[in-house]
């Protein structure tokens, strides 16, 4: 009765076990569907100007990302940020993309820079969320990840990478935090001429 016991035990754990594994497998599926909605329109949106066509497709891709954040704050609430642990790479990173474009970055950053430190997800992708936390706010950036188009003071009117807190150790942070291009190589690639700006030179809104 004993043996029969134990392989019965022993069967209802293998059963939990793998619904476990189905369950994150699921999971795993989901959230990679995720990935391909939140960039459904973007690509398509970062290539062209403005007009009715452009705004309407704006319309999409904000309701796409609304739904996407109230199902990644679901998935949260139930497994905690779904890291490398639970859905392996790089379907870790799909929470982290509707978050970033989200307008809830307040709320999920402290959990983000956890998983970061962790390994849970890649710690730049923290570094991202923060400076756009911080740009959000009108602060300077810590990684010069951020580029934006800034009003200044003098007239101009441009896309620039937004003011650093601390531009002559910008590069040395960034390779700390697993970058691997310079602040002033990411702008250019970004198609954007990197200069030092201040706080000081842009007209705040």
């Amino acid at each position: 009765m004993k043996l029969l016991g134990s392989i019965a035990f022993l069967m209802l754990f293998i059963s939990l076990t793998n619904a476990q594994i189905l369950n994150h497998s699921d999971l795993k599926r989901q959230l990679d569907s995720i990935s391909e909605l939140d960039q459904k329109y973007r690509e398509i949106l970062s290539a062209v100007g403005a007009g009715k066509a452009i705004d309407s497709l704006w319309r999409l891709q904000n309701s796409i990302d609304s739904s996407n954040i109230s199902f990644i704050k679901n998935i949260i609430d139930k497994y905690g940020y779904p890291g490398k642990t639970l859905v392996g790479v790089p379907t870790n990173e799909a929470a982290w993309y509707v978050i970033q474009h989200s307008r809830k970055i307040d709320q999920f950053l402290p959990l983000i820079k956890k998983n970061g430190k962790s390994g849970q997800l890649p710690f730049k992708l923290y570094a991202m969320m923060y400076d756009r936390f911080l740009v959000e706010h009108k602060k300077p950036q810590i990684y010069g990840t951020q580029i934006t188009r800034i009003n200044m003071k003098s007239g101009i009117n441009d896309w620039f990478v937004w003011p650093i807190r601390n531009p002559g150790k910008v590069n040395n942070l960034r390779k700390k935090a697993g970058f691997d291009q310079t602040v002033e190589d990411n702008a250019k690639a970004l198609g954007v001429q990197y200069k030092v700006i201040k706080m000081s030179e842009i007209k705040v809104q």
